[in-house]
């Protein structure tokens, strides 16, 4: 349910989701997945096809959207079709000489997904946005309150209290102020609402870091016919290492709309964009600006993620630079992450101290995916721009192989995406972040495999816990996780083997298709411990051992 209040009621729900960017409302599907009630408040009536910022959802996060069973509504949405291309240019100027082109980046080739349930898809995120908004518009236990705002919000021992109205109303400190504005009750609170996080200021977090690189322009244009002057394929980016007009150009569509990054601009307003727009593209070439937008890269994260009922999630915990399109899907881990936790503490089959592994297993990849996008910065087409490169054959080569060597982990990053890990198994399936090694140990990702053509080892997991491998082995599991009132699923056949697929004869699978525990046989005793472990999550240093029952 969705709308603008003209008249509202006070509020009363399990959650309220302050925010509702890609992240909030991620955050939102998460709850409602798992049969939680859940407000989303967003200022914005309506999402801006002009303003694209994201435009990868990597395959992790369409893993998680196909756990959703939404993947196949973003394919169905996105302008640009999953296997159009999955390259990335270098060139002097868009229509000018190449210098190198990277191929199959990003995870987007759908040929090459044996490792992952979905390949990535490129997809502006206005477009992700209105999806999940009509989505939820139509789901049970889901409101969205579109023009609203929260005005103040207080923590209590059992509750979080607050202010809602629109634009320019106030909170007085006596109630609202405005016929328009009411108040809330919730018994937690995310906040999803970016930068400028009033949950953040509540919860008395601050961003730790600072800037990182040179101020940008970006530019959302129409062109049409552009793509006839663009030669050697299809492809998703074109680097511009120009140094009079270093940036990126890449398609929104295929119908002739466009983005463009002016990379290193003064962050200032007199620059021209449609002659930026065709200093990159190297051509006098027809250009209607729809929108433009200045920008500064930043690399920040918060000194906590939660006070005891408030939390923090996507850029109001951390931001990172854009460079390999991490930020967004990074957020959409935490809203999984925090969701199903706050779903088993609601629901009363886990203890409130689960909460607390939420920061614990987040800020670590947080810490990565900021440290490694600041990393690629150093390699923008600024800086790799030279005018040698134009004239020069001998010096295109050495160009290409610094291109390659210093785009290596921004365009090819699966150990990052799909290796990332809670626990004991962090830094397990990866050397560097470009590889990735898939291992069935505590705190990884699930390794993925078909069970056959179309059908996902995911497929079969269930919203809770899943137990993987002969149920009669696992009864004491079973047993132990009924008297808690834990759901679990028991999946017997996986297509092979579960041991000779993953090492053990039987596998627990956390909600976030994590593994929880492995072993060959537990008994009732141990089954215990192995749910006290499942329901606490991971700490920052996780000792555990990476399996049980010999």
């Amino acid at each position: 349910m969705s709308g603008q209040a003209t008249s509202m009621t006070p509020i009363r729900t399990q959650v309220l989701i302050v925010g509702g960017g890609p992240v909030g409302l991620a955050t939102a599907m998460e709850l409602t997945f798992q049969g939680i009630d859940c407000v989303v408040v967003e200022p914005r009536v309506t999402v801006s096809a002009t303003r694209p910022r994201a435009k990868t959802t990597s395959a992790r996060t369409m893993e998680l959207f196909r756990r959703w069973s939404f993947a196949d509504e973003i394919r169905k949405r996105a302008p640009i079709p999953v296997g159009w291309s999955s390259d990335i240019a270098f060139c002097t100027t868009a229509t000018g000489q190449q210098i190198v082109r990277l191929r199959g980046v990003l995870g987007l080739d759908p040929a090459d997904h044996d490792l992952v349930a979905e390949p990535g898809q490129q997809v502006g995120q206005p477009v992700v946005e209105q999806a999940l908004r009509d989505t939820l518009a139509g789901t049970p236990g889901c409101r969205l309150l579109l023009g609203q705002r929260v005005l103040s919000l207080a923590e209590h021992p059992g509750s979080v209290t607050g202010v809602i109205g629109p634009d320019g109303a106030r909170d007085t400190g006596d109630g609202p102020d405005d016929e328009a504005s009411t108040t809330f009750e919730a018994d937690y609170v995310v906040g999803a609402d970016g930068a400028r996080s009033l949950v953040r200021a509540a919860i008395g977090a601050s961003y730790q870091g600072g800037n990182s690189g040179r101020p940008n322009l970006s530019v959302v244009f129409r062109s049409p016919g552009l793509a006839d002057h663009l030669g050697g394929g299809p492809a998703l980016h074109y680097w511009v290492l120009n140094p009079a007009a270093p940036g990126v150009v890449g398609p929104l569509d295929l119908a002739d709309t466009w983005w463009a990054i002016a990379t290193g601009r003064p962050d200032d307003d007199r620059a021209d964009p449609a002659a930026l727009v065709r200093a990159l593209v190297g051509r006098e070439v027809p250009v209607e600006v729809l929108g433009t937008d200045p920008w500064q890269a930043r690399a920040l994260l918060v000194d906590r993620y939660r006070s005891a009922r408030r939390f923090l999630v996507g850029d109001a915990a951390h931001q990172n630079p854009p460079w390999g399109g991490h930020g967004y899907n990074t957020g959409v881990g935490d809203a999984v992450n925090l969701g199903w936790k706050l779903a088993a503490v609601l629901r009363g089959w886990a203890p409130a101290a689960l909460l607390e592994s939420y920061e614990a297993e987040r800020r670590p990849v947080a810490e990565q995916t900021i440290a490694i996008a600041a990393a690629n910065t150093a390699a923008l087409p600024t800086d790799l721009a030279t005018a040698a490169a134009h004239d020069d054959p001998a010096a295109v080569r050495v160009l290409a192989e610094q291109v390659r060597a210093a785009k290596r982990l921004e365009f090819y990053c699966s150990g990052l995406v799909l290796g990332y890990a809670y626990g004991p198994g962090l830094g397990s399936q990866t050397t560097d972040g470009t590889d990735f090694a898939p291992r069935a140990i505590p705190g990884n990702r699930l390794p993925h495999r078909w069970v056959q053509p179309g059908l996902s080892l995911y497929d079969l997991l269930g919203p809770g816990f899943t137990l993987l491998g002969d149920p009669a082995l696992g009864e004491p599991l079973l047993t132990v996780a009924e008297s808690l009132g834990v759901p679990v699923t028991s999946v017997a056949e996986i297509g092979v083997p579960v041991d000779q697929f993953l090492g053990r004869a039987l596998v627990l699978v956390r909600p976030d298709q994590h593994v929880a525990w492995l072993g060959d046989r537990v008994t009732p005793a141990e089954a215990a411990e192995v749910w006290t472990a499942a329901l606490a999550g991971f700490g920052p240093s996780d000792g555990r051992r990476a399996t049980g029952g010999s």
